[in-house]
């Protein structure tokens, strides 16, 4: 097939169009390479434009004809969204209305959405199934929501196929050494506790006194690459006529803070300069996937997100492309 995969130059979505070139399929990447990197375009063309821009949607759609697109264009720094709400909810809603729209006007009928465990907000248990209450707690949680309700409704009313993949914490680097994070600024837990360590600086922990074994916050810590065969087991499964669902991605098993940089510092072999600090509003003392569904229907299981690789495969990555504050 061939897949137009907007966001493909960032983080996962690279990951994304490496999974689908190895299954053979053909991604076109769009990408207004705001946060995107254009390095990170490998495996097809790069078309330049934003999803908001209905006329060069239809050109693209024009030129590729797409059997199907994987959706990960979006802002996605929650405290961003916060101070500045109206500008994601014009980015990430409207942008995501004009790319369905543009599929309409080319009959494209399937899309593969990359959603996110923030529509959950602070759930009640852990792990999460697809069926617990959706209440998310920042205006980018409510923006991925609102487009997993546009999708249904485009399903429903025009026949749309869709898959909205909602990913915990994406993590690790391509183990090839191709591809990784390049996020500016870098709000992750991993890429921060490395950066702190190669370049002498410090790593904060919010909260040491929460309902865990160590004190520390955990979370479900899913490899990137293994997200990137999720959306090519996602979009084969609504080639084959898979009813539209939502999916939970993740490892299933949960890493506490302290867990993950003791990974990092044993890959390392030197501790990370680390600052205790107050627990940050809102934080859940543990968030993990229930990925049954996503193993079962798609026949995805990860084999990557095993903490100590992607300790390895995310220090490798942050060592070949030196640090920004080196």
């Amino acid at each position: 097939m061939k897949i137009l995969v907007t966001g493909g130059a960032g983080y996962v979505g690279s990951h994304a169009c490496k999974a689908l070139a190895l299954a053979g399929h053909q991604p076109v990447v769009f990408d207004h390479l705001g946060q995107g990197k254009a390095e990170l375009v490998q495996w097809g063309p790069l078309e330049i434009g934003d999803i908001r821009d209905a006329a060069r949607l239809d050109a693209v759609m024009a030129a590729h004809r797409p059997d199907a697109v994987i959706h990960f264009a979006a802002l996605s720094v929650v405290r961003d969204s916060v101070s500045d709400p109206a500008t994601y909810y014009r980015s990430n809603v409207a942008g995501t209305i004009e790319l369905l729209d543009a599929m309409r006007r080319a009959e494209v009928k399937r899309i593969v959405f990359s959603s996110t465990a923030a529509v959950y907000g602070l759930p009640e248990t852990s792990p999460v199934p697809e069926e617990a209450l959706k209440a998310p707690i920042n205006p980018y949680g409510v923006t991925k929501l609102t487009i997993e309700h546009a999708l249904a409704d485009y399903g429903r009313a025009y026949g749309l196929q869709w898959a909205a993949l909602r990913y915990f914490n994406a993590a690790g680097a391509d183990p090839d050494g191709q591809l990784g994070e390049l996020h500016e600024p870098e709000t992750h837990a991993i890429p921060l506790a490395i950066e702190a360590l190669l370049s002498g600086g410090t790593f904060n922990v919010f909260g040491q006194d929460y309902a865990t074994p160590d004190g520390t916050c955990i979370r479900d810590y899913v490899h990137v690459s293994d997200l990137g065969e999720a959306h090519l087991k996602a979009v084969e499964y609504l080639a084959a006529g898979g009813a539209s669902r939502a999916f939970n991605l993740g490892s299933g098993t949960g890493a506490s803070v302290l867990e993950i940089l003791n990974a990092i510092e044993r890959v390392a072999g030197k501790p990370v300069p680390v600052v205790y600090g107050d627990r940050r509003p809102g934080d859940p003392p543990s968030l993990i996937a229930d990925s049954t569904a996503a193993r079962t229907i798609l026949g995805w299981t990860p084999t990557r997100s095993d903490i100590q690789t992607i300790a390895r495969t995310a220090l490798a990555w942050h060592r070949k492309m030196g640090t920004r504050h080196a």
